[in-house]
């Protein structure tokens, strides 16, 4: 093992995680995929490569794309809704849009209904800047096809991701009132930011009791969050402010407990989407700030 070639993969390693985990949406996988990048690494003669960062890049995409096809059989033997693993992140990352953005629950679930090839191309493209070429020699396709199918994954995104990039700031005040609201137990505080057709998707990986699908409507969610906290269904309700994903977004506790992370998804000044995160299995990542970066 050369100082030169751990050098280089420590100077990337937070992109390579970024990559992995926009791939992927989980952090285990994403170390997984670090894991076998770097075996692979060690044995290449760094003399013949010409940009350490491209062919990092180049070793990560095809670790994670082979990673994908255990992933998606895992993912169909899932109990309940899927929701990507969460990331606790410093708060400076919300002001920076492009990767709050990339890096969001909203995106990486609208990612998940990208084939792998597609969702490869669409993130080395879109979120890093990566050129076709160097695109094509990582997933075995040629310039051409890469540019084809680039075109045709952003428009998938695009037809699906939120209308409108919404200021952190504008967030963080949206989700103080709801946060206000179930703490306070108002119903009427909570209709007053949600939209009427928001939806809620809770994933507890049957660890936990939980709604089993996607609940629809201003209604049944105010309904749902406000049983939530009543001593029948789990005990004293509270929230506190955190950063996940690179947006704001909220810690759950229950009688004083950690009981998840709840990310939301904002549109013209109602939040529309919620999700909301019980699995234990995707809460280690919550306790200590993972850097992220598309550079």
């Amino acid at each position: 093992m050369s100082d030169a070639a751990t050098d280089a993969f420590v100077a990337h390693r937070n992109l390579l995680f970024t990559v992995a985990y926009e791939m992927l949406g989980s952090a285990a996988d994403a170390e997984d995929v670090l894991q076998e990048t770097w075996l692979r690494w060690v044995k290449v003669d760094l003399a013949q490569v010409r940009d350490d960062r491209a062919y990092l890049v180049r070793i990560t995409t095809r670790q994670a794309l082979n990673r994908m096809r255990t992933v998606q059989r895992r993912r169909e033997a899932y109990v309940g809704p899927w929701l990507p693993e969460p990331l606790l992140t410093t708060p400076d990352i919300a002001d920076d849009v492009a990767l709050a953005e990339q890096v969001s629950m909203a995106l990486l679930l609208v990612l998940e209904t990208l084939s792998p090839t597609e969702r490869a191309v669409f993130v080395l493209r879109e979120a890093f800047g990566v050129s076709y070429d160097e695109i094509a020699a990582a997933v075995d396709k040629s310039p051409a096809a890469v540019r084809q199918i680039a075109s045709r994954a952003r428009r998938h995104v695009d037809a699906r991701r939120p209308r409108q990039v919404v200021p952190a700031q504008r967030t963080r005040a949206v989700l103080d009132a709801f946060r206000r609201a179930l703490e306070t137990g108002d119903p009427q505080a909570l209709l007053n930011v949600l939209a009427p057709d928001v939806v809620l998707i809770a994933d507890a990986g049957g660890r936990k009791q939980s709604a089993p699908r996607p609940i629809v409507g201003a209604d049944k969610l105010a309904r749902f969050l406000l049983a939530a906290g009543t001593p029948r269904t789990g005990g004293v309700l509270s929230a506190s402010a955190t950063t996940i994903n690179g947006s704001p977004a909220l810690f759950l506790h229950l009688d004083g407990v950690v009981d998840g992370v709840m990310a939301v998804r904002i549109e013209d000044e109602l939040i529309t989407g919620i999700y909301y995160v019980r699995n234990p299995d995707k809460l280690t990542r919550v306790t200590e700030e993972t850097p992220l970066t598309l550079r």
